[in-house]
């Protein structure tokens, strides 16, 4: 199961981000992985309390994420309240199904063992250079991400049990290999077709209709021809980017940032360890009587240590700073390079530790970090000024109400004034839903049309506003008949022709099962075109799902049917030939692999709904 649980380690049906190595593992176990802060909760799920300190944990993580992905665009972001409320309520949601899913595992008696959480974590290959674990990964993503090693722990070991519940409900027969042989030789099976095709266009021209046809349907279909509401309005657009032109970073500005975010650019002191760890107390004291005598630490530990990982390595256990150091490597207090320390309990045994090497600390200089500083204040900068013509904005458009006149003063951005458009050609720069909400749905148009006032304004995408106002108002209204005339013409000739198509494609096909085809074709002026070789991938339409309904021919008879293409013509299928698929050994793996993501998800999915219909749910504060 354990082989399965690693693969599963990265598996999208847990979502979990393995975004550290936990390096304590080697040495102290798992232990008090979610520290509950004092001050009210968060939540209460079932009686299982979410400290707000667990919250802002998950939150800074989930912040420190985004961060990482958008990059510059996360200033702009950040500076949204709502965008941040969100981000909270997610981490929030997170933690809920967390603790419901860790609740359930208990009561069906799953775990993770330490070992197995260590192993896992080792083998992640993110977190391995040439096949062995790289520690300065490790360390470089432990300070980006500002996550403590004890809550990636309980991730780790909680993904695993997590996984564990999905395998014990979908079973281990999720996809079986002969399962996974069937579905992609029926996939990938080619069906040999010729196919003969009644064109509704040219059956349509054909068509004749009379004054009373057109009337009749236009009568019937009055609401098929309302033109709908239409406005003309004015608006200020506001963008954060045209800001960024108009701020500068001193170097004042430059100097502060710096020293107020020094941390940020420092690595820490750093260093290197090694490990040998023993059984007994009598061992590891003897292991030292060898090492005090001169004997070599690498080999000792190649050859004696029981943790089987860092002996592979000669006792490595990497790169270490202070903050990260277990507590046994904290009583151990080596300072200087060679150092060897006394034998030291831990919770798997006794173990020795050696310092290898020493990095000093190392802070960036500012003349190397100050273009990407002066980015930084720049940004912050704009989104300022940003907001505060957001707000002069709004001072003048409240202020006068009746036109965008000294709105445009204060801003000195033009006025933009639209033509005519519905709610469904929206000029391309106000194309926003709050934007089309506040014209068509707010309290700019009544029931007599514009009511002459401006709009609040309107944030969007947290790096644009509008300030608007509806000029001139159309109420949606029924078309004459004059107007949609040649429209009613084509849809009468349309319906006729879909009809006329329909009797003569069911005659054709009885004809074909009849065995007297050929002349029905002739008489209708059709005929089969070439053999042609059909697949179900990549093609996804009407026609091909056509040609794989249809029965194998027997006995060497085809089978007849028919479909529709993308132009609604009516097309008549003969089926001579079904070849089935073949398929590789590779191609089976990858379609178990993917059943089974698929199928884990949806079982987590479901079990989680349920869970939480039966579940407790009080939520706290969590601002």
């Amino acid at each position: 199961m354990m082989d399965n649980l690693r693969t599963a380690a990265n598996s999208p049906v847990l979502k979990i981000v393995l975004a550290l190595i936990i390096l304590s593992f080697v040495l102290t176990g798992v232990g008090g992985y979610l520290t509950s802060g004092t001050g009210s909760y968060a939540a209460e799920v079932n009686g299982q309390t979410i400290s707000r300190t667990q919250l802002e944990q998950a939150f800074q993580q989930e912040r420190n994420t985004l961060q990482e992905q958008l990059g510059d665009k996360f200033s702009v972001l950040a500076s949204d309240e709502q965008s941040m409320k969100q981000i909270r309520s997610q981490a929030l949601e997170r933690l809920i199904n967390n603790a419901l899913i860790e609740q359930y595992s208990r009561e069906l008696g799953l775990s993770a063992s330490d070992e197995q959480v260590k192993d896992s974590i080792r083998n992640i290959p993110y977190f391995q250079t040439n096949g062995k674990f790289d520690n300065n990964k490790y360390l470089e993503l432990l300070n980006r991400f500002n996550q403590s090693p004890d809550i990636f722990a309980e991730q780790t070991r909680q993904n695993l049990i997590n996984q564990q519940l999905v395998m014990a409900f979908s079973g281990s027969e999720i996809a079986l290999p002969g399962e996974a042989k069937l579905n992609a030789e029926l996939l990938l099976q080619k069906r040999t077709v010729r196919l003969a095709t009644l064109e509704l266009k040219k059956i349509q021209a054909q068509q004749e209709v009379t004054d009373k046809d057109l009337q009749d349907y236009y009568t019937r279909n009055k609401n098929s021809f309302i033109a709908p509401e239409e406005v003309k309005v004015s608006y200020i657009k506001m963008d954060a980017v045209d800001e960024m032109d108009k701020v500068s970073a001193t170097s004042a500005d430059i100097d502060t940032y710096y020293e107020h975010n020094l941390k940020r650019y420092t690595q820490s002191e750093q260093k290197k360890y090694s490990l040998i760890q023993l059984a007994t107390e009598a061992e590891a004291k003897a292991v030292l009587d060898e090492l005090n005598k001169g004997a070599d630490f690498g080999k000792l530990a190649t050859k004696k240590s029981t943790d089987k990982f860092s002996a592979k390595s000669h006792g490595d256990i990497g790169w270490m700073e202070a903050d990260s150091l277990p507590e046994e490597m904290k009583k151990a207090n080596l300072r200087e390079k060679g150092q060897t320390s006394s034998v030291i309990k831990v919770p798997n045994g006794f173990a020795i530790f050696h310092l290898d090497d020493v990095k000093p600390q190392i802070t960036k200089p500012l003349s190397e970090v100050r273009p990407e500083i002066e980015k930084i204040v720049k940004q912050e900068k704009a989104v300022d000024a940003f907001y505060a013509l957001q707000q002069k904005v709004s001072d003048a458009a409240t202020s006068d109400n009746e036109s965008l006149a000294a709105a445009e003063e204060v801003s000195a951005i033009k006025v933009v004034t639209t033509n005519w458009f519905d709610r469904n050609n929206v000029p391309a720069e106000i194309n926003f839903s709050s934007v089309i909400h506040a014209i068509f749905e707010g309290n700019l148009v009544d029931g007599q049309g514009p009511t002459g006032t401006n709009s609040d304004v309107i944030s969007v995408e947290g790096d644009r506003a509008f300030v608007l106002r509806v000029d001139n108002y159309k109420p949606e209204t029924v078309q004459p008949f004059e107007k949609v005339k040649e429209q009613v013409i084509e849809l009468v000739k349309r319906q006729k022709a879909e009809k006329q198509l329909q009797i003569e494609s069911e005659g054709l096909l009885a004809a074909l099962k009849e065995g007297k085809g050929e002349q029905a074709l002739k008489d209708a002026g059709i005929h089969f075109g070439e053999s042609q070789v059909i697949q179900r991938i990549p093609q996804n339409n009407v026609l091909v799902d056509a040609v794989f309904a249809l029965p194998q021919p027997k006995e060497a008879k085809a089978e007849y049917g028919l479909a529709k293409n993308s132009l609604d013509d009516v097309v008549l299928i003969q089926l001579d030939k079904v070849t089935p698929g073949v398929v590789s050994e590779e191609q089976i793996k990858s379609m178990t692999d993917g059943y089974q993501s698929e199928m884990g998800n949806a079982m987590l999915e479901s079990l989680l709904i349920s869970l939480r219909e039966k579940a407790k749910i009080k939520l706290g504060h969590i601002e």
